[in-house]
Parts: C-alpha cells; structure tokens; sequence
C-alpha cells in the first residue's frame, strides 16, 4: 500500500463538526509522522470522542487552562497530553473555543514498522500501536506537537484511504472514570489492533498485517 498523497490530507472542515460525527469517519483514515525524513503510521482503527458540555470525562469540562488549552483550537489541531510518562492525541473538532476533540486510541501499522519497533523497544507487533500511549511511543509523538496543525504541519497529519469502512462497533468508552456508559468510543469490527476487550467485538478480530511496509 503506497503512502497517502500530501493532497489527501483531510481538510480544517472535516473536523469542524460534531465529534461525534468526526471518531466515526476518521476510522479507516491514515495518521502518519515523519520522523527522520520518512512518513510512518497507520490506518486509524480506534477512536473516542469527548464532548464540549454534558460530558465530565473531557479534559475540556472545568474550561480552558495551560494545559488543555490547544483542546480549544481550531478544528484540526492537534492536542497532545501527557500519560504515565507518555502521551496521548487528539484531533480538535468543532469551531475555537468549543472544547470538543477525538482521542485516537489505535492504529493498524502500515508504514515504517522497523522505525516504530525499534521506538517501541519492542518486536511484537501485537502491541505496537494498540493503545494510545503505545501509538504515540510506536511514532515519536511527544508534547512537541501540541497545537500542530493536522492540516499544513511537515511533521504529522490524517490523510484519506480511499477505504470504505462498514463493520464499526460503538461501546463505551475505556479507562475513564466518569460518563462511563456514554457510547462515545468507535472501533473497526473484528480489527486486531482495536485496544481492549475482544469480547467488545461482533467478529472474532483476526491477526494479520495488510500489505504492511517496513
């Protein structure tokens, strides 16, 4: 599988909408980092969303801080946080100001595994990119991309497949200790890089790389 064109980078209008809307069609997206002159990633298989109101999961529910503050950018921005000593993205949707953003959870690796292995510590592939921390590690993505624009910036951005995606399952969210029952996260059905439960899923997920390139 060839590396998405620069021109299919998905545009500032299609993440200013609901997020809702937005974790739902960036399934089957490409997110791809450069890192060292090459473009790695993956297909987008995992996403959450987090609303600006009604929603006290969202880092964005007690208002705009030092912290949060690029979860109020543009739609399109990238809001990158901290975890355990590791980080987490997100693309901001909605108009500035709102709050509103997608956590992408995982990807199926597609592009410069070695690179990702080897910023993973780790030959598994399994694990390399299931998760959001793991996926940020597998890419090099650190606090240094907070605020980036996903739609112009050199250095990361969510491009179109061209793939139509048709087995999506809807849960709860994971690892959030309130609005627990909220419905908000989205998965490719049967993908084995979804992150948690395999029971979350309607088809048994299968392990396999599709046309990966190392």
């Amino acid at each position: 599988m060839k590396i998405p064109s620069p021109q299919n980078r998905l545009p500032h209008s299609f993440y200013d909408r609901d997020p809702v809307q937005v974790a739902r069609e960036l399934l089957g997206m490409s997110l791809l980092r450069k890192t060292r002159g090459k473009w790695i990633g993956g297909q987008i298989v995992e996403t959450e969303a987090y609303l600006a109101k009604g929603d006290p999961a969202s880092h964005s529910t007690r208002g705009k801080t030092a912290g949060n503050a690029s979860m109020f950018g543009p739609p399109g921005t990238l809001y990158v946080y901290p975890i355990h000593a590791k980080y987490c993205l997100n693309a901001v949707t909605q108009s500035p100001g709102v709050g509103s953003a997608v956590l992408i959870r995982a990807i199926e690796p597609r592009w410069g595994l070695a690179v990702m292995q080897r910023q993973r510590a780790i030959d598994d592939l399994s694990r390399l990119t299931r998760g959001p921390a793991m996926l940020c590690q597998a890419l090099g993505v650190d606090h240094s991309l907070d605020a980036s624009d996903l739609v112009h910036s050199s250095s990361v951005g969510i491009f179109q497949s061209g793939q139509t995606v048709s087995r999506v399952c809807r849960t709860a969210r994971i690892g959030v200790t309130k609005a627990q029952k909220r419905k908000l996260r989205f998965f490719i059905d049967g993908n084995w890089y979804v992150s948690g439960r395999r029971q979350d899923h309607r088809t048994r997920p299968t392990r396999a790389i599709n046309n990966p390139i190392g």
